[in-house]
């Protein structure tokens, strides 16, 4: 059961997609996930797994997310001890509920929330202990993102819910200041302000570690991936690159080891 100690701690990534099963030919063949079935409710839901177990799971976009126009994404799911205590919470400091505190039959309880600024996350308590992975090791996700209207605003609100800690920043020239944040001293991502070329809403973007990004990147573009950024050097020798899968969901791959 997620107690005080998990809190803040993401545990889950799922992609909500329009071709789940195109979605997961391309994962497999770029990142080398497979895939398992789970199936207690009648409701069969297909996770991805690396190396060290499951990491998060696909689904169908809802049709009342399509018909508002959500386009195709990866959602992060956050350990907090209480879902319905911090909903309230994220409603207190200005964020959304958009799905209400559910429960999930024999695993758990979340909410969909969305920040003051509209970056979305969901709030996760599970039923059972969930193993906290090695974030070093090729297939995992290692660093999360967040592309802010102000991303000092936005630090103050995941601080006060999930009790993220800020660990270093750096300057970065025209583009403004890059926040890390961590939790119990770990850093786990960073936060930055989008420059005003930048014209897409606020949101999360979750990098997947590879051995070889140059690999991986190739494989991506021949299965059609849409290359948005790079591939870079970041500040702490590592490298990235940011993209869109053929469903149109946003997502990044490092190599090396990010700040």
């Amino acid at each position: 059961m997620t107690d005080s100690n998990d809190r803040g701690r993401i545990v889950w990534y799922e992609l909500m997609s329009t071709d789940p099963s195109a979605a997961i030919t391309f994962y497999t063949d770029i990142v080398g996930w497979t895939t398992q079935t789970w199936d207690t409710s009648g409701h069969p839901y297909t996770m991805w797994q690396a190396s060290q177990g499951n990491l998060g799971g696909i689904m169908e976009l809802p049709e009342p997310a399509k018909q508002m126009g959500v386009p195709p994404h990866w959602l992060a799911y956050v350990c907090v001890p209480d879902v319905d205590a911090s909903a309230a919470v994220v409603r207190s400091l200005g964020g959304h509920v958009h799905v209400a505190p559910t429960d999930i039959p024999n695993v758990g309880r979340f909410a969909v929330i969305a920040d003051p600024q509209g970056a979305a996350l969901a709030l996760f308590a599970s039923q059972d202990a969930m193993r906290e992975h090695d974030r070093t090791k090729p297939g995992e996700f290692m660093w999360s993102e967040l592309m802010a209207n102000d991303h000092e605003a936005a630090f103050a609100f995941y601080q006060e819910l999930f009790g993220w800690e800020r660990s270093d920043e750096f300057d970065m020239g025209d583009m403004g200041k890059y926040l890390l944040w961590g939790r119990k001293g770990v850093q786990l991502g960073g936060m930055m302000t989008k420059p005003p070329t930048m014209t897409m809403p606020p949101a999360w973007l979750h990098y997947i570690h590879v051995a070889d990004l140059d690999a991986a990147l190739a494989r991506a573009k021949a299965r059609g991936a849409q290359l948005l950024n790079g591939p870079m050097e970041v500040p702490g020798g590592a490298r990235i690159a940011q993209l869109l899968d053929l469903q149109g969901a946003a997502f990044a791959l490092l190599s090396g080891k990010p700040a």
